[in-house]
């Protein structure tokens, strides 16, 4: 790719121009293609949860999402298993944090209205690894003689072909192979974008591993800069490239009401309340319309059936 000069002419134009149609209008447009039973890959809250993006998906009621979290979620996931668009989630881990357990993937555990893949950090890392490079499969040592194991048949234990010592090599020096991890989609949010499509993403690496691994990338920033991100010695190396974008729409405060780097903090009082709420099924979807307002999403209305049995899948 080709990175332009910030003194061609092509930077006079509105940035929707200069992007070739990579940027969207909306979130809606930007989430538009993500179909039913895609396997969609987010981030953990600090890599940037495009919460705008999430509601948007949440409106058009999307159905039967593998859902992968890297390697954790939190709200962001709660909320789309909670509007029953979920079928699958694989993660390490998903909770509220300091506002405690996530209520809606409690619920759906419970109620089996949802299939969970239990995995590790580093194993899901290894995973989206593996898919980063091209290769089947990332070797780790750390889950030998776990359960997950038991669990997990795509997961496959071997012995190390490069074992050398004798007495290791006659009782066998055994390795896990995690098997690539290669969603669809990868959602993220990001500080900023510019007229090429590259992608700021900052000091958390996990954007780039997302898009690296993912079929298509789909990003909500929070500005769009005028200068070319990669000319930029200070942040060329914290840029994803447009090469592995598929599309973005700036969105401010997108991760809202969860913070976002140093640009906002979280509502910890709107994410106990949504704590509390979402306990049951008629809360969430009341805290459910007030981020749907929030982020000024208007559309049908979104009543209880969103957390019933027969909507997931």
């Amino acid at each position: 790719m080709a990175a332009s000069s910030p003194n061609q002419s092509a930077f006079s134009k509105p940035p929707v121009e200069r992007m070739g149609g990579l940027f969207c209008a909306s979130v809606d447009e930007l989430v538009a293609d993500v179909g039913d039973g895609s396997r969609l890959a987010i981030g953990k809250e600090e890599t940037g949860a495009s919460l705008a993006a999430t509601l948007a998906l949440i409106r058009r009621k999307v159905r039967g999402l593998h859902l992968i979290c890297l390697p954790v979620s939190g709200l962001q996931a709660d909320l789309l298993i909670g509007a029953g668009c979920v079928e699958t989630v694989e993660t390490s881990g998903l909770s509220l944090g300091e506002a405690g357990v996530a209520p809606c993937f409690s619920r759906a555990v419970r109620t089996r209205r949802i299939r969970v893949i239990d995995g590790t950090c580093p194993a899901i890392y290894a995973g989206f690894q593996a898919a980063q490079k091209g290769i089947p499969f990332m070797p780790l040592r750390g889950i030998l003689g776990s359960d997950l194991l038991r669990h997990r048949g795509s997961w496959k234990v071997i012995d190390n072909p490069f074992a050398s010592d004798h007495a290791q090599a006659a009782m066998g020096d055994p390795l896990v192979a995690v098997e690539a991890i290669v969603p669809d989609v990868a959602l993220f949010h990001a500080r900023s974008a510019d007229p090429d499509g590259n992608v700021f993403v900052g000091r958390d690496r996990d954007g780039l591993l997302l898009a690296h691994a993912s079929r298509r990338t789909l990003v909500t920033v929070e500005a769009v800069s005028d200068e070319n991100l990669l000319s930029d010695p200070l942040r060329a190396g914290a840029t994803l490239p447009e090469l592995y974008i598929s599309g973005i729409a700036r969105t401010p405060r997108g991760a809202a009401p969860l913070g976002f780097a140093e640009s906002y903090k979280a509502d910890t009082a709107f994410l106990n309340r949504y704590a509390r709420l979402a306990a049951s099924d008629d809360g969430f979807c009341e805290v459910l319309e007030e981020l749907l307002g929030m982020h000024r999403l208007h559309g049908a209305p979104i009543g209880p059936a969103m957390g019933s049995r027969s909507d997931v899948g």
